[in-house]
């Protein structure tokens, strides 16, 4: 080949979730690519289900036309390699944290081109906590290990020019200047793919000009901070009982506050906030009824770029036992069925995996009339179940409260290991009544402060092992979810 060619090809990694049209763009890119007479080639990995990672999409371009290389083909590669990436595109931020962690992008070479909004991983949804990861530390990295760094939402401009977000992510890519493809050609590329060309013409513009700093990118709210005055948290709280179960829900939740947290703003506000939650619990009601909102099907219809007359269908996996079939029962009736089942180790027996299309009238009917169960919710054995534990929380905040605010606190934010129905709810419920029965009610120690410092690491260890081995550890005896079979 002759001396002035390309040393080498330009090396693309895309990550792209499910439904964002990461394999439409290595298209558009291969198209393009081919119509500036560049050699070029694309390979995939497809990802895992349930939000566990992306598809990677792996370009190679030779930057010289055809006719240069005497009839020759520059050898490309398969696959990536860290440190040898010039553009590495992430359709979402943790994914371009991924790429960071894994050494795809480099201060000498790479380009990162990643949408800032965030759909959260299965890890992060998983823990017993407040599992989400720290995107701020993402924008750090990037901005300190990428030669060059082009970060917005891109997700809302999708949406802003109903599109999908591969368009963007493509304008983005171009027009930061790190591949020889012209825009137009690019854009005769989007033509030729057809269906929905104009809108993606659109959104392809849009991150075309933000790229290229030619227009401004759009402003991002601030970081959600959690809420620190008392009436705000009072507010939010009643608003979401009286939607979860009424007025009189709502004004049993502003009776209960008033006999606790008095001596501390602060106190006031962890029992404010953990009160609402858990007053709103998750069973089957509630979560039918939130699968069967307007608003539901409003944002996923958002959310796939979908137009007016495109119709959408929506599958929801559902796995019933007999656990939710007793907590809709009334006390009595349930409390038997669970005994029987738990006698005979059949608790987990009967869960019959379920896929129900609530997209379709049939399907949405068979989940709504879960949701309209709601008046029932009062009379059920997990209604009555909960408020028992919760008078119990509260009788402990009281006492609590009188010797040191320090130790209310901590017993407060015990009530944040609760979480979910079924086993989640199951493992939870063990954990914080353990937390409750070894250190609140029988505490190892008259010092309140030391009191206070126990639960706390008690508290901590059940957030980050839901196997209960750390917490088990940290009790000096084990942590069982259910009674011995008989």
């Amino acid at each position: 080949m002759s001396s002035n060619l390309p040393e080498r090809t330009l090396t693309i990694l895309i990550a792209a979730l499910g439904g964002e049209g990461g394999g439409v763009m290595a298209d558009w890119l291969i198209d393009a690519a081919s119509a500036c007479g560049f050699p070029a080639q694309s390979t995939s990995i497809p990802g895992v289900a349930q939000r566990t990672g992306a598809t990677t999409y792996y370009l190679e371009i030779y930057p010289a036309k055809r006719e240069l290389l005497a009839g020759r083909e520059p050898v490309m590669a398969l696959t990536p390699s860290p440190g040898n990436v010039d553009v590495m595109v992430s359709s979402e931020f943790i994914e371009a944290g991924r790429a960071l962690q894994n050494g795809f992008v480099s201060p000498e070479r790479t380009t990162l081109i990643a949408s800032t909004h965030r759909i959260f991983a299965t890890m992060e949804k998983m823990q017993m906590g407040d599992g989400r990861f720290d995107a701020s530390r993402v924008r750090e990295a990037a901005q300190r290990l990428a030669k060059k760094a082009v970060l917005f939402d891109m997700r809302a401009l999708a949406q802003e020019h109903g599109t999908v977000i591969n368009a963007v992510l493509f304008g983005a890519m171009i027009g930061s200047g790190a591949l020889p493809l012209p825009r137009e050609v690019c854009e005769a590329a989007i033509r030729r793919g057809g269906r929905g060309a104009d809108a993606s013409l659109r959104g392809f513009g849009a991150g075309y000009e933000i790229a290229a700093g030619t227009r401004a990118a759009p402003a991002e709210p601030p970081p959600t901070k959690r809420a620190t005055e008392l009436q705000e948290i009072v507010d939010l709280g009643v608003a979401r009982l009286r939607d979860y179960q009424g007025e009189s829900y709502a004004q049993l939740y502003r009776d209960r506050l008033t006999t606790v947290g008095a001596s501390d703003p602060a106190l006031a506000a962890e029992i404010a906030r953990q009160l609402a939650l858990w007053m709103s619990y998750e069973d089957i009601i509630r979560v039918a009824d939130l699968k069967s909102r307007a608003s539901r099907f409003s944002r996923v219809r958002r959310e796939v770029g979908a137009k007016d007359n495109e119709p959408v269908v929506v599958i929801d996996y559902l796995k019933p036992g007999i656990e939710e079939f007793a907590s809709l029962l009334p006390v009595s009736l349930g409390r038997r069925l669970l005994a029987w089942a738990e006698q005979r180790g059949k608790l987990d027996a009967y869960n019959v995996g379920m896929h129900v299309k609530t997209s379709s009238v049939l399907g949405y009917l068979m989940v709504r009339a879960l949701a309209w169960l709601k008046p029932w919710r009062p009379r059920s054995m997990r209604y009555a179940d909960e408020q028992a534990l919760i008078e119990r929380w509260l009788a402990a905040l009281r006492e609590a409260e009188a010797r040191d605010s320090t130790l209310a606190f901590e017993i407060a934010a015990c009530a944040g290991v609760l979480k979910g129905y079924g086993e989640t709810h199951r493992r939870g419920k063990a954990n914080f009544l353990a937390i409750l029965d070894a250190l609140v009610d029988n505490p190892p120690t008259a010092d309140a402060r030391e009191q206070a410092a126990a639960i706390r690491r008690a508290r901590e260890a059940a957030l980050a092992d839901p196997e209960a081995k750390a917490l088990s550890k940290q009790l000096g005896k084990p942590v069982t979810w259910l009674k011995p079979v008989v």
